[in-house]
Order: C-alpha cells, then structure tokens, then sequence
C-alpha cells in the first residue's frame, strides 16, 4: 500500500537545494521507474514526483527510506560532503558484551547503508526476543555452531555456512553448543527506534 506522507516545508520553507535532482539521479541511476521506486519505498508515484521536482520536502523517515532504497546515505542526498573514510579495518579482539551479553567489533565503515560486524555470542546464553525490523541480513559462521531461527523454520549453521534474508521475516540467532559462536554479520537497516519490533519468544513445539 503506497501513501504519501504528512508533507514537508513547501519549497522556500527550509529547501534543500538540489534534494530533487540528486533523488531523481539515483533513482535513474539504480534503473527504476518512478511508480517502481515509490513502491519500494512506501509513496505513491505523485508524491515522489513532488520530491524529485523539489514542490514538497521530505520528512525525516522519508528520506531514510529513500537512502536505503537507493544504496545511498542521508547526507549524501542532502549534498553534504564529507571527508573519504578510511576503506581499511583492521582486526582485534571482540570486546565481550556487559552480563554475559554478546560481543561486536566492527568490521566496515561506519556511515554507509551497509553495515557490517563481528559478532560473538557466547554459549548458553539465548536470545530473548524475536526481531522484526525493515532491512536485509547476511551473515557467516566462522567459529562454531549458530542456530537461526527464521519464522517457523529452523537451521542449524556450522563454520562456512551462510545465510541471508529479509529482516522482516522474525528472526533470531544463538548459540548452540558449549563453545559459542562467533560469526561475520552484514545488514542494512534503519538506524531508527521505529525501525525494531521485538516480540516475546515463542513456545517451541514440543
């Protein structure tokens, strides 16, 4: 279902000069119809037209939505330059999460529409909640055994194994075994408390 947002400043209100062109640019440039593009992100077709003609001005989500859709970041799209990140991440010690919780080290550059990690998930412990968020995972076992549950299906990864999915199909990842699990993790998701539904676990079948 395609809706148009409660709408931005009109032009002259807070414009953000060449927001329209730079949103039609990408959008050519990744190949998409208008009526393609607005379905993917949500709008209706006449409404992303008014943004790429610069007669409305998006909102916030709008334009994270948009940034993902397009492989792009928000700053990028308002024209903003920054200076190049360093393409290079060196390796390290995962840093073990407080209580027993699990471990991160990042392992791309911070910023872009992908993200990617090391993540340690220690044994025994299980993740309480089943996540629901907008967005695309991957990931890769590079020590141990994971076990991924994906809706009402379950799969057992050992090292060299991968999987990669839709993060709106619930979700959750642990630990099987007495060793843990350690594993390589990239996802491109909004950065947004919107933008996670956890949901209590449910009972497993006996």
């Amino acid at each position: 279902m395609t809706t148009e947002p409660s709408a931005g400043p009109a032009p002259h209100e807070g414009e953000l000069p060449g927001l329209g062109a730079r949103l039609r640019e990408h959008r050519l440039a990744g190949r998409l119809t208008l009526e393609a593009a607005a379905a993917r992100a949500g709008l209706s077709p006449a409404y992303l037209s008014r943004l790429e003609t610069g007669r409305r001005q998006p909102s916030l989500p709008v334009l994270l939505a948009l940034a993902r859709l397009y492989g792009a970041t928000v700053a990028g799209l308002l024209g903003e330059q920054s200076a190049a990140a360093d393409p290079v991440v060196r390796g390290g010690e995962i840093a073990p999460g407080r209580s027993g919780g699990w471990g991160y080290r990042r392992a791309g550059v911070a910023g872009l529409a992908m993200q990617a990690l090391r993540v340690q998930i220690p044994p025994g412990l299980q993740d309480a909640v089943v996540r629901v968020h907008a967005g695309e995972e991957w990931l890769h076992v590079t020590r141990g055994r994971l076990r991924l549950t994906l809706g009402q299906s379950n799969y057992l990864l050992e090292p060299g194994d991968s999987a990669q999915f839709d993060s709106l199909t619930p979700h959750q990842l642990a630990a099987e075994g007495t060793e843990g699990v350690e594993l390589l993790f990239v996802h491109t998701l909004l950065q947004s408390p919107a933008s996670e539904l956890c949901l209590p676990t449910p009972a497993r079948p006996h």
